[in-house]
């Protein structure tokens, strides 16, 4: 990090495993494939602050402790969130509960595939703001599938799939507002689209708390929006138009990041540029998409930005996605 710039970064690395402490257990091996790659990955992009999503968390943060004692991050955050965090209802009615349909989001165990944050900034760890909890029904305006969801379900069913946080960092002593977050796919449903509806809230979510629509006041300086949101502006399933929305708030801006090199190759009749992808899923559906963001807030002056490829040579190629990446000049 210099004194002039800040680099900040998502990557959805999808470092999950089948059941909890599996990861953690990689890590601490000190020879998986999977696990090394996206380190040296890490270290030769060296963000100041990165947010990993699909990253398999746990309550005490001991698999984040372990992935970055390889790398240079003095801080770090994570909650274990709402994916796999049991429910006690038939979310997906098959008659059947306790399944991991049935879940907050889908997930095995609670906490897999969720966010951590890595950081060479101090976090304001007492002004932390986390949204996760908020059940999808009190969201204003909620886009709930109309007669799928009975009471009990509402009455549990959480809005984040995995989490919404605002985590402020001091950067130059001024806090710096996180706003990130993971959302769940718009697919794999019915024709309730509860999938999608749900995901179009997720990302509605940052629009209504910086309108100062929630109980939590909105950050009065400057944030950044990043992380996941499973929705494309112009291609794949989804409400792309919630997703065009946030892009085209004035209180943000779009640095329309582009890979340099990589880039996924334009699918038949993609809308996009392939180059500002993010994800190169299985051709020709779901196919690239853009769908993971850095958005920083207008008050902030953009340098540079891009989209870094991990370039490794594993039996399976893990990484499905690229990190996203934004160098921002220091706060006035």
């Amino acid at each position: 990090m210099s004194a002039e710039t800040l680099r900040v970064a998502t990557w959805t690395v999808e470092l999950m495993r089948k059941g909890p402490g599996l990861l953690l257990r990689d890590i601490l091996d000190g020879d998986d494939p999977q696990v090394l790659a996206a380190q040296a990955h890490i270290r030769v992009l060296s963000p100041d602050i990165l947010l990993l999503t699909g990253f398999d968390t746990d309550l005490d943060g001991h698999t984040l402790t372990a992935f970055a004692e390889a790398l240079d991050y003095p801080y770090l955050f994570t909650r274990p969130g709402n994916s796999g965090r049991p429910t006690g209802r038939d979310l997906d009615k098959d008659g059947r509960l306790g399944e991991p349909e049935d879940a907050q989001s889908y997930g095995e165990f609670t906490g897999q595939g969720g966010m951590a944050l890595l950081s060479r900034l101090p976090i304001v760890a007492g002004d932390i703001h986390d949204f996760s909890d908020l059940l999808w029904r009190d969201l204003p305006g909620a886009n709930l599938p109309q007669g799928y969801f009975d009471a009990e379900d509402l009455g549990v069913l959480r809005l984040s799939s995995h989490a919404h946080w605002d985590i402020p960092v001091l950067w130059h002593d001024q806090p710096l507002h996180l706003l990130a977050y993971t959302a769940t796919s718009p697919v794999f449903d019915g024709p309730e689209d509860r999938n999608g509806r749900r995901n179009s809230d997720e990302t509605r979510f940052w629009s209504l708390y910086l309108d100062g629509a929630l109980e939590a006041s909105p950050p009065d300086g400057p944030f950044v929006v990043l992380g996941d949101s499973n929705l494309d502006p112009m291609d794949g399933d989804g409400d792309r138009a919630e997703m065009q929305h946030l892009l085209a708030d004035p209180r943000l801006q779009d640095p329309r990041s582009r890979a340099t090199s990589n880039a996924p190759v334009a699918n038949p009749g993609q809308r996009g540029d392939p180059a500002m992808d993010t994800a190169d899923w299985t051709d020709p559906l779901p196919g690239n998409l853009r769908v993971d963001y850095v958005l920083p807030s207008a008050d902030l002056a953009i340098v540079a930005s891009g989209i870094a490829w991990p370039e490794v040579n594993l039996k399976k190629n893990d990484f499905r996605h690229g990190l996203v990446w934004v160098d921002i000049a220091a706060i006035p």
